[in-house]
């Protein structure tokens, strides 16, 4: 049997995303609260700079993959108008189901389903834009969920990839120390869970870094790739087009 890692931990990979269930299940109903504790609100910025790369017009055709409570789609819906459309997505149903509500609430009735990045139920060459927030790190294979996207981006399609990436070096200490520290009591005291923020600190570490990233996006299928680093590279937004 193959070995993936789940945090610092090493399991089977055929239960990795049982595991990774798991958590989001267990912060579903805390997750924004938790996201504006954790980033300090910055996590906002970060997904409205994404919106702007993403450039969408009017009757764009939008799959927003790990959509979780909707922040994205509900943003690209704005853009794209009564023509487009926003495929708002998750594998954990907990979070889609909380993002389908918020959305609902919003006014936004998107078609919304649980589906899983390996395995996409979409044709070839079907939407105009990709995106894929804080969910990449998350799957057990990286590189068969990023051939995926490039199979269901029509030619000339971007992919966005907004992730947790590998802070500058001056300031590797304190961030380590305040997710080891920090955040999993903000966990416990929040969403009385300690172990998924711990886990959110590993996974961000075993993840791969800026420059890996860009490599296996273009192993993967996509012709060009360039990163934008935010907040000292905490956090990276990837952008691939399929040439």
């Amino acid at each position: 049997m193959s070995s993936t890692h789940f945090g610092f931990k090493t399991v089977d990979e055929t239960e990795k995303a049982k595991h990774v269930r798991g958590v989001f299940d267990s912060v579903a109903s805390k997750y924004d609260v938790m996201n504006d504790l954790m980033s300090a609100g910055l996590h906002r910025l970060w997904k409205r700079y994404t919106v702007m790369v993403a450039d969408l017009r009017e009757g764009s055709q939008v799959l927003d993959i790990a959509g979780g409570t909707g922040d994205l789609s509900m943003a690209f819906a704005k853009k794209v108008g009564k023509t487009g459309r926003v495929v708002h997505t998750d594998i954990n149903e907990a979070m889609l189901r909380t993002g389908r509500d918020r959305l609902l609430d919003q006014g936004f009735v998107l078609p919304t389903l649980v589906c899983d990045a390996e395995k996409l139920p979409f044709p070839d060459n079907h939407f105009d834009v990709v995106s894929v927030a804080f969910g990449l790190r998350n799957m057990t294979h990286k590189d068969v969920a990023l051939k995926e996207m490039c199979r269901v981006l029509k030619p000339n399609g971007k992919l966005l990839v907004l992730e947790f990436s590998k802070v500058a070096k001056p300031l590797e200490k304190a961030y380590d120390w305040y997710s080891f520290n920090i955040l999993p009591k903000l966990g416990q005291m929040i969403a009385g869970d300690d172990a998924s923020y711990r886990y959110l600190a590993e996974s961000i570490r075993m993840h791969p870094g800026q420059e890996e990233l860009k490599a296996l996006m273009k192993q993967s299928g996509f012709g060009h790739v360039d990163f934008h680093n935010m907040s000292a590279g905490v956090v990276a937004l990837h952008v691939g087009i399929k040439c």
